[in-house]
């Protein structure tokens, strides 16, 4: 057997193991990220993010806990750092979990991969030592994204790009009309003036559509 072949041959079980199955696999590792603006479920749920994290509503917090709402908290390190507290309260005391959006909300896609690595990894870093919590999705600020989004966000620990499918943030003057939610749809809110409102519309919706709010990690593969 020619030497390339058999050096294949011995490289194939090695491969198997640490999850590839080809030199060729192996050269894009890791794998990029899903990509996820809806689930693909059955199940009567619905799923509500939050971005950003600036503004640190008293009565928006309270509905999250009084409801127990999983929500996703995709937040940015400086917009915690003034007031850990306000978002400690909420994934201790609910099912709340916190998620990766970056170091300082860029387009990720104006960036290298190693910028972009450098934007998720580290705001991975500062969660993991701020609150002892591993962010598992990415929510690429803007919703903008490309393959090596894709590839830092998983190198980061993500094992998700999501997105959304239903914007009901508020801004300025203008209120988003009450969504038509299905199984499976994902909310995007902001840490605005507004969360309050716009949660109990949104909770009003879901309620509505006879969905409840699930936690979105449970929903998306390893």
């Amino acid at each position: 057997m020619p030497r390339p072949r058999a050096l294949l041959a011995a490289l194939v079980p090695l491969l198997a193991v640490i999850g590839l199955s080809s030199p060729a696999q192996a050269a894009s590792w890791p794998p990029p990220a899903p990509v996820v603006s809806k689930v693909n479920t059955t199940d009567p749920v619905v799923f509500i993010t939050i971005d950003d994290g600036w503004y640190h509503d008293p009565a928006a917090a309270q509905i999250l806990l009084d409801r127990q709402v999983p929500a996703s908290l995709f937040l940015l390190p400086g917009a915690t750092s003034y007031d850990t507290g306000y978002f400690r309260r909420l994934v201790d005391h609910g099912p709340s979990r916190i998620e990766n959006h970056s170091v300082s909300h860029p387009d990720l896609t104006t960036l290298t991969e190693q910028g972009q690595r450098a934007e998720l990894c580290g705001a991975r870093q500062q969660h993991l030592s701020r609150f002892g919590l591993e962010p598992r999705l990415t929510r690429p600020p803007y919703g903008s994204f490309n393959e090596q989004t894709r590839t830092a966000a998983r190198a980061c620990g993500s094992k998700a790009v999501v997105t959304w499918t239903h914007d009901q943030t508020t801004w300025g003057s203008w209120t988003p009309p009450a969504p038509q939610l299905a199984a499976g749809d994902i909310v995007l809110l902001h840490f605005t003036e507004s969360l309050a409102s716009d949660l109990t519309r949104v909770l009003a919706a879901a309620d509505a559509a006879g969905l409840k709010p699930a936690p979105l990690r449970d929903y998306i593969a390893d």
